[in-house]
């Protein structure tokens, strides 16, 4: 008997073609700077939200930062000067150590989302150790901003089933990405940018890191955002991407 494997896609059109993938990056590690990921979902099991299959030219804007505090503050200047607002994925450790920055983004009028307490791969964790990390990390950035965040990304990216039901348990939508810069492995900044400008499209989640591992990603996001911003697309939240969502779930057999 096979094996069911669900996926949210937001084009019928491609879905041998996202499933292939999809299978080739499980099975092999097979990285692209357009990320599409298998999630599971039905109509009782969670799901990961990576991008609106909307026509409007809308894209959300997402860094995630787990280490460092020299590149997260250049990063909000740029954003405060093009008066954009992001959502940036925090680790509950790093809100600790870094309780300054972490009020400057909600100041700023950008959305927190939860990046986990350790950074650990999730799906090497016991159902315990994932719910510790979420409790620690959930009230790490609370002490900091008084907020109860409601969106969570995945330390990695890495997660499954079990993962998203854990986290959805706990009260968070799971947020993925459909484009990302590769920034993390710091390629230089006309490739960052050519990552993202190259490879958007219309209700696109996008990644990129403000953490200081990430050494060229301040000096992309001016260019990033002026080629959007030429090519007529807007900055808008994610709250506001989801809402405007259109996914289909389809079941590969």
């Amino acid at each position: 008997m096979s094996k069911k494997v669900w996926i949210i896609s937001s084009r019928r059109m491609k879905i041998y073609i996202i499933s292939a993938m999809a299978i080739f990056i499980m099975a092999g590690g097979f990285l692209v700077n357009r990320s599409v990921f298998p999630v599971f979902s039905t109509e009782e099991s969670p799901a990961a939200f990576y991008r609106a299959d909307i026509e409007e030219k809308k894209v959300a804007l997402t860094f995630n930062i787990s280490w460092g505090e020299d590149r997260a503050l250049p990063i909000l200047d740029t954003l405060k000067e093009n008066d954009i607002t992001a959502t940036f994925f925090i680790s509950g450790a790093w809100a600790e150590r870094h309780p300054e920055i972490t009020e400057r983004i909600v100041e700023d009028g950008h959305t927190i989302g939860n990046h986990g307490y350790r950074y650990e791969h999730y799906p090497r964790l016991d159902d315990d150790e994932i719910v510790r990390d979420l409790n620690l990390s959930h009230k790490k950035i609370k002490d900091v901003t008084e907020l109860d965040v409601k969106y969570f990304r995945p330390p990695h990216g890495d997660f499954n089933k079990t993962v998203l039901e854990k986290i959805e348990q706990f009260g968070y939508s799971t947020v993925h990405w459909s484009v990302g810069g590769n920034d993390w492995n710091n390629p230089g900044v006309e490739q960052i940018v050519a990552n993202i400008t190259g490879d958007v499209e219309p209700g696109d989640v996008i990644l990129l890191h403000a953490s200081d591992s990430a050494k060229q990603t301040g000096d992309a996001l001016p260019s990033i955002l002026t080629e959007l911003k030429n090519q007529n697309y807007s900055f808008v939240n994610i709250e506001e991407l989801i809402s405007q969502a259109n996914t289909e779930v389809e079941e590969i057999n």
